[in-house]
C-alpha cells in the first residue's frame, strides 16, 4: 500500500506518525492546501490521510488507486462524498476524540472573558498592585456562573459534556436544537434532561451561549444582528463549533456597540485569521479573546485522533471498516 499523508503538521509534530508504516509506504507532507498539491501528491497513493485538504472530482480524477480516504478530522466538509460514493472510495472519519478538551477549553475562554483575567494579569505585571496599599484589587467587576443561564447550541457529546460542567458550576442549563431534530448522543441517550427552547427564548434568557453545532445551511450566520439585538447585554457567547454559525460583521458590531458584555472564539469563518477579519482591530482582551482553532488539541485528544486514523486503515484492510461515513 502506498500512502499519502497531506497534513502531518496538523496533529503536531510532538505526535508520531510512523505507525502507518505498518500499513506500507508512507509519504509525509508537512501540509497540503491547493487541489494541485493534492492531484500531484496522491496521484499513486492507496490511501489518503487528510484534514482540511480539497479531496474532490478535480484534485482526485487522476488519482485511479486510491481506496480508502481517512482524515484527521470529524468533519469531512473538504470531501467530496458523492465522487467518492461514485469512485467506490471509502471514506472515514474520527469521533468524540476531543470532547472532553473542547469542553475544557469552552470553560478556559468564558471564565477568562467573564473574569477580566486579562486586565488583572496587566494590573499586577504592570507595577500597580505592588504600588497600591490594600490587599485587594477589584475595580473590573465579575460575577459567578453559579445562578446564572447557560446556554447550549447543540446538544451533540460536547454540549452534553458542557452542560453537565455548566451544571456543576451551579448554573440552569437551557438548550437549543440547531438540527430541530431530538438531541442524542452517540451512545443513544435520549434528550429531556436539560429545557429545549424556542430560539427568541434562548438568545433572552441566557446569561452565557456557548456553540457547539456542526456548520449546515441552518446554522450558518445563526448568530447575526437580530440576534444579538435579542440577547441581554451582560451575555457573553463562546464559539468552539465553525466560525461562520456567528456571522463576525455582526459580532463586532454588537461588541463596539456594547450590546453584549464579550466573546470567546477559538473558531472563526477564515482561518488562519485575516487582517480584514472585522474582529481583528478589536483589541480589548477584557471583552475578546479569539484562540487560534487549538480547542480540540490536547496532547491526549491528538494522541486518540491519530490512534483511531490507525484503527480506520487496520479495519479497513480488514474488510470491516469502522467510522465510515461514506463507502
Amino acid at each position: 500500500m502506498k500512502i499519502a499523508i497531506l497534513e502531518r503538521n496538523s496533529v503536531g509534530l510532538d505526535i508520531d506518525v510512523k505507525r502507518y508504516e505498518d500499513f506500507g509506504e508512507c509519504t509525509v507532507y508537512a501540509n497540503t492546501v491547493t487541489e494541485e498539491e493534492v492531484a500531484e501528491r496522491t496521484a499513486d497513493a492507496d490511501i489518503i490521510i487528510a484534514n482540511k485538504a480539497p479531496l474532490n472530482e478535480r484534485s482526485l480524477a487522476g488519482s485511479k488507486n486510491v481506496k480508502l480516504i481517512s482524515n484527521f478530522a470529524t468533519g469531512y466538509d473538504s470531501v467530496d462524498i458523492e465522487y467518492c460514493k461514485k469512485r467506490g472510495i471509502t471514506v472515514c472519519n474520527i469521533q468524540d476524540y476531543a470532547t472532553e478538551m473542547v469542553a475544557q477549553h469552552t470553560f478556559a475562554l468564558a471564565l477568562f472573558v467573564m473574569e477580566h483575567l486579562s486586565y488583572y494579569d496587566d494590573y499586577v505585571k504592570s507595577g500597580a498592585y505592588t504600588a497600591q496599599d490594600r490587599f485587594s484589587h477589584f475595580d473590573q467587576t465579575f460575577t459567578e456562573i453559579a445562578g446564572k443561564t447557560w446556554g447550549v447550541a447543540g446538544m451533540g457529546n460536547i454540549g452534553r459534556r458542557v452542560a453537565k460542567i455548566a451544571e456543576a458550576f451551579g448554573a440552569k442549563v437551557i438548550t437549543f436544537s440547531t438540527s430541530g431534530k431530538p438531541a442524542t448522543s452517540e451512545a443513544g441517550e435520549a434528550p429531556g434532561e436539560y429545557p429545549r427552547v424556542d430560539f427568541d427564548t434562548f438568545l433572552r434568557e441566557s446569561d452565557i451561549i456557548s456553540v457547539h453545532c456542526p456548520l449546515t445551511d441552518r446554522t450558518r450566520d445563526l448568530f447575526d444582528e437580530a440576534a444579538f439585538s435579542k440577547m441581554k447585554k451582560e451575555a457573553i457567547i463562546v464559539n468552539v463549533a465553525r466560525g461562520p454559525v456567528i456571522n463576525e460583521d455582526a459580532l463586532a458590531k454588537a461588541l463596539k456597540e456594547n450590546r453584549i458584555a464579550g466573546a470567546g472564539l477559538d473558531v472563526i469563518s477564515k482561518e488562519p485569521m485575516r487582517k480584514d477579519n472585522p474582529l481583528y482591530e478589536f483589541k480589548d482582551s477584557k471583552r475578546l479573546l479569539v484562540t487560534p482553532h487549538m480547542a480540540w488539541a490536547s496532547v491526549e485528544a491528538r494522541e486518540r485522533c491519530c490512534a483511531q486514523v490507525y484503527e480506520n486503515i487496520d479495519s479497513f484492510l480488514k474488510g470491516s471498516p469502522i467510522r465510515v461515513v461514506s463507502k
